[in-house]
């Protein structure tokens, strides 16, 4: 069981602004609605906070990872979507890697994650799309951090041994 946390930014002012509108709601809601909507997002693995001074929401969601994954050292696919890994390099303790996503909304990017030993990492991912004919940029900083040996409820993501180019 790992824990992922991120926290990102957009090059596109409407996905700032909208952010800061769900932040000023969320903000607003009574105790008891927020505490609902935080259970909710906990039974899936996921919990939201404020990344200081970033402006952004901070993420983190626990993602459970089979013995086999953690052995073959990849990034696991995304939930969803069509993605394929189109390049990988390993230099040492750091991994390079492209993607591209199909689907409604096709994406691309990139990332690179720096293993600071087996139990914890950290990196950067740039993802484009397209948004009403324009390029949209995300960028996302993240750190990864092994929590236990039993995943309990939470079951492991899809392989990506097929996505490989």
């Amino acid at each position: 069981l790992w824990e992922h946390s991120m926290t990102m930014k957009s090059s596109d002012p409407q996905m700032a602004e909208d952010m800061a509108r769900m932040q000023k709601e969320l903000a607003a809601m009574p105790p008891e609605q927020r505490k609902q909507m935080e259970a909710m997002m906990a039974a899936q693995g996921m919990k939201m906070g404020m990344a200081a001074g970033a402006g952004w929401p901070a993420m983190s969601a626990k993602v459970c990872l089979t013995i086999e994954q953690a052995a073959r050292d990849e990034m696991p696919p995304p939930a969803e979507g069509d993605c394929k890994q189109t390049s990988m390099q390993r230099s040492g303790n750091t991994l390079r890697m492209k993607f591209a996503c199909t689907g409604k909304q096709p994406v691309t990017g990139e990332g690179e994650y720096t293993l600071e030993g087996p139990k914890a990492h950290r990196g950067r991912t740039t993802i484009d799309t397209q948004e009403a004919g324009k390029t949209v940029r995300m960028e996302m900083n993240h750190s990864g951090r092994w929590l236990a040996a039993d995943c309990g409820a939470i079951k492991p993501r899809p392989s990506s041994g097929q996505n490989r180019p």
